[in-house]
């Protein structure tokens, strides 16, 4: 009996040492934190307004309705940032093909259409598809100012009825 009380004391023992280590461990990485200068934020803004933001602090969100817009007046380049395979079973009318994975390949095809000041929208396939982010944020790194997500585009542009085509087009823009 009192073997087993000491064991039991023994384990309480280890249990508090060890959050007393955790709590102190945290309390110290927080204090760390806090005089960085480059300091993690503790409360992250994870909304896709917030994930789709320009190295100049505007949002490169577009809405279905925006996008329709500048589509129907032929205001906007439509770039698919999914693979050419995904590209060739459906696509945007008139998007141009630019494949994030294959970004350097393709660059150089879609560059003559990519005009400084016009407005290029970007898009993939998914609420969580990353692909029209990254590429839109190499465009942007690449120069041009103008450039929006359409997040899910592909999806969206689908269930709203907008025109599409399938096949791979040479990478014209549309007039």
């Amino acid at each position: 009996m009192a073997k087993e009380s000491k064991q039991n004391l023994l384990g309480l023992r280890i249990v508090w040492q060890v959050g007393v280590l955790v709590l102190l461990a945290a309390v110290i990485g927080l204090g760390v934190n806090q005089v960085r200068s480059d300091r993690l934020p503790l409360v992250g803004d994870w909304s896709q307004e917030a994930r789709l933001t320009a190295p100049s602090g505007q949002s490169m969100l577009i809405t279905l309705g925006e996008a329709e817009t500048l589509f129907l007046s032929g205001q906007a380049i439509f770039l698919d940032a999914r693979s050419s395979k995904d590209y060739e079973q459906g696509h945007i009318e008139g998007a141009l093909c630019l494949p994030w994975q294959e970004f350097d390949v393709f660059f150089d095809h879609v560059m003559p259409n990519l005009l400084p000041g016009a407005t290029i929208v970007t898009y993939c396939d998914g609420e969580t598809c990353d692909l029209s982010k990254q590429l839109a944020e190499e465009l942007c790194n690449t120069g041009y100012e103008s450039v929006r997500v359409l997040v899910n585009g592909w999806s969206v542009w689908l269930d709203a009825g907008l025109p599409t085509e399938h096949g791979m087009k040479a990478n014209r823009a549309r007039r």
